[in-house]
């Protein structure tokens, strides 16, 4: 549930909490940050605050030992008494957990295309060494073994972007999009993470080395299943998509 508090005096709002796993915290110039001025409330007691980088009693602590996705900072984000004027304020009070839903329908859909080219590089990553690599006088490219995977790795890569396109298409012709960016997120995540390993796989005991390269996209692909919503998340909004569409 949702700790860090936002209480008003005098036309300003002050800020107590933390946030962890924050991207790019570290670098950013401003923060949208949620925060509830009565817990009572629930959801509904939740608004949004733009906070500027340098507030007072704002102080971000880098996470260091990060497995993948180490070209962003993830940080926590810590306030004590901070204070954000009123006219920073995001949107209407009381509706930031609504904006955040509305958020993160539209980002699953960017995470899916993230994944998409996660998958991509590993399959042209594994295609570059299967037709360079060669055992018993020919590339392993030609191996039939080899060639299922490739073959596999394509095949899961199509059907991601499809489902992809197909979410981002409704969005941006405002239709009902919530259930297919779910199932464009959950099929291209848990396809990259697939598809990445069979990457690997390819490579051989090479694969396991950094100088390869594609254990760095194992890494990156990693997180895909637990941002944004994780794998299990997805399934429970599909489900209960479905569960409206189909009433008993």
């Amino acid at each position: 549930a949702l700790q860090t508090t936002a209480t008003e005096r005098d036309g300003t709002y002050f800020l107590n909490g933390s946030k962890m796993f924050i991207t790019n915290a570290a670098v950013a110039e401003s923060i949208v940050v949620f925060a509830t001025k009565d817990r009572s409330l629930g959801y509904k007691g939740i608004s949004a605050f733009v906070v500027a980088r340098d507030s007072p009693g704002l102080q971000i602590n880098p996470l260091h030992g990060k497995m993948g996705m180490r070209s962003s900072t993830t940080d926590e984000v810590v306030f004590q008494d901070t204070p954000v004027p009123s006219n920073n304020l995001l949107g209407e009070q009381g509706r930031g957990f609504n904006y955040a839903m509305e958020i993160l329908d539209s980002s699953r859909i960017i995470v899916a295309a993230q994944c998409v080219g996660i998958g991509q590089s590993a399959l042209e990553a594994a295609m570059r060494y299967a037709q360079q690599r060669e055992t018993f006088g020919k590339p392993i490219a030609q191996h039939q073994g080899i060639q299922f995977m490739l073959a596999d790795m394509a095949t899961q890569i199509y059907a991601a972007r499809v489902a992809t396109m197909h979410a981002a298409t409704l969005k941006d012709n405002g239709l009902p999009f919530v259930e297919e960016a779910s199932m464009a997120k959950l099929l291209a995540s848990e396809m990259c993470v697939e598809v990445s390993s069979k990457a690997i796989q390819v490579h051989g005991g090479i694969g396991y080395f950094q100088e390869a390269g594609v254990e760095r996209i194992f890494r990156d692909a990693r997180v895909t299943t637990i941002y944004e919503g994780t794998s299990e998340v997805q399934r429970l909004l599909i489900a209960r998509q479905l569960l409206a569409h189909y009433p008993a």
